[in-house]
């Protein structure tokens, strides 16, 4: 875990000055905005929309009884791409889109097998939110094989703007969710499609489901109710893929 991670002021700022890629910021409630050094670490946070998480000081020192000085910088395993260059460069290079869109997974091993099957689909890019997602960390890393070196992820802070974005950009959106009866071989995804998957707890949030312009799910035959969320989108992205290759 160490390596996921540095803390204290000076670090912190090293580290934006470096343009490395983070993936949120911790810092400490108590931590006065009047410090010059502080105040710089949040206008760049916000700037390069990073999130940031006021917590108080015993969440800080579970995660290091080190001299953090109030502030932890997680590092991210990848560098984020900005979603607006990926989709008319597919579309330049005479790709047809294939976009993953997952709505607050936050377990980081099932994001990393995610990816994984991404990669080896031929799926385009991944989009997650700022907020509410898994740490793109060495263990998500590890869990994808290595595939999130290939893949390129992208942070967006409003999904429900991306999904606008994405329909205006002429991809269609397919949700993968059990509220409907449409199973997942009905829509066609020989276009530009987005397929989207939801949390492990609840699901995609109603938002998305009623901008999708399709909702499709995976017939269940057995007593148990769900499948994980990295199975199910396994099942649903290589539908897309058999589609593509018929």
């Amino acid at each position: 875990m160490a390596a996921d991670f540095v803390f204290g002021v000076q670090s912190v700022t090293e580290t934006l000055n470096a343009d490395k890629p983070i993936d949120k910021l911790f810092i400490q409630r108590e931590l006065s905005k009047a410090s010059p050094k502080v105040a710089y670490v949040l206008d760049e946070a916000k700037k390069r929309d990073i999130p940031v998480a006021k917590v108080p000081l015993e969440k800080l020192n579970r995660i290091t009884r080190k001299n953090h000085q109030g502030m932890i910088a997680f590092i991210s395993a990848v560098r984020y791409q900005p979603l607006s260059n990926i989709i008319p460069q597919l579309y330049e290079e005479g790709k047809i889109p294939l976009i993953l869109v997952l709505d607050r997974i936050t377990d980081v091993r099932n994001f990393g097998a995610i990816a994984r099957t991404a990669e080896c689909a031929g799926v385009h890019a991944i989009v997650i939110p700022s907020k509410g997602a898994a740490q793109v960390n060495s263990d998500a890393m590890k869990t994808s094989s290595g595939a999130l070196n290939y893949l390129p992820i992208c942070r967006e802070p409003n999904l429900d703007k991306t999904i606008t974005f994405l329909q205006e950009s002429g991809l269609q959106i397919v949700a993968c969710t059990e509220k409907t009866e449409e199973n997942i071989y009905t829509p066609d995804y020989t276009g530009p499609t987005a397929i989207v998957m939801g949390s492990e707890e609840d699901g995609i949030s109603q938002g998305l489901i009623r901008k999708a312009d399709h909702l499709a799910k995976i017939a269940l035959k057995g007593n148990i109710g769900s499948l994980n969320v990295s199975v199910a989108t396994a099942i649903i992205v290589y539908e897309a893929v058999r589609q593509r290759e018929v």
